[in-house]
């Protein structure tokens, strides 16, 4: 297994889910009754990539419950009452290393990647949100990156809607231009940072996505690794519903796993 770390940012709000996210976080929201953290963790996973650090906020107790209790939602078991103890009848359990970090409540994009340097200053990481899916080789990502030799990698994607938008010379982003209502290429959530890049987040208040990233694209530290695939990101109810219909469908672009 690759030994790159995966930090998931998932302690936003995720307002325009509505009611969904009056009872959980974002990220445990199901996508054919498993949270699209999971499918998340499955995509690097499937790559090799199997180390991933949750930057928990909202709802964080939700989310760390969920994982204390993994062994048990995924398989069947069985309870000998009388002995105290617990017997797993079928065991299907990932490799998987998580830490579960708490970065405060309020605390934007950029500022939880700063809270977890201690964390992250000794390596290459990778990092993505806790809503969005796709085809996405990300070892290829990863090699991608490694090849430029800059401070960042950001992955562009042609969505199904219109987002925001880079402007690239060659492969370098020179501008960065986040939800603007232009059409093109945007950023689809999946990076690589060096170390270095924490370097240019101070505070809690740095949004990865307006402080952070043109920061990095003024000094010619962000280049971009275009990805023609599928993506799609969990913003609305109408974006799960959409999920939804292609993990129900039986060909979900994102699964690149293997089910025992």
């Amino acid at each position: 297994m690759e030994k790159t770390k995966v930090v998931l940012l998932s302690g936003g709000f995720g307002t325009r889910l509505g009611e969904e996210t009056m009872l959980r976080p974002k990220p445990m929201v199901e996508i054919g009754g498993m949270p699209i953290l999971c499918h998340i963790m499955n995509i690097y996973d499937a790559c090799g990539f199997n180390e991933f650090i949750i930057a928990l906020g909202y709802k964080k107790e939700m989310i760390k419950q969920y994982f204390l209790n993994y062994m048990y939602l995924q398989n069947d078991f069985c309870i000998h009452m009388g002995q105290a103890t617990v017997d797993i009848v079928r065991h299907r359990q990932p490799d998987w290393t998580v830490h579960l970090l708490d970065t405060g409540l309020s605390t934007m994009t950029g500022g939880r990647l700063h809270r977890l340097r201690d964390q992250l200053c000794g390596d290459t990481f990778m990092t993505t949100y806790g809503d969005g899916v796709g085809d996405i080789d990300v070892k290829r990502l990863l090699d991608y990156h490694r090849s430029h030799g800059k401070l960042a990698t950001v992955t562009l994607v042609k969505p199904r809607a219109r987002f925001g938008t880079v402007d690239l010379m060659g492969d370098q982003v020179v501008c960065f231009k986040e939800k603007a209502d232009t059409g093109g290429w945007i950023n689809g959530g999946f990076f690589v940072f060096e170390p270095g890049v924490l370097d240019y987040i101070g505070h809690d208040t740095d949004v990865l996505e307006s402080d952070v990233l043109p920061r990095l694209a003024e000094q010619g530290q962000l280049m971009a690794y275009r990805h023609d695939g599928f993506w799609d990101c969990m913003d609305t109810m109408r974006d799960k519903q959409y999920l939804e219909s292609l993990w129900a469908s039986g060909e979900a672009p994102w699964k690149r796993w293997r089910e025992d």
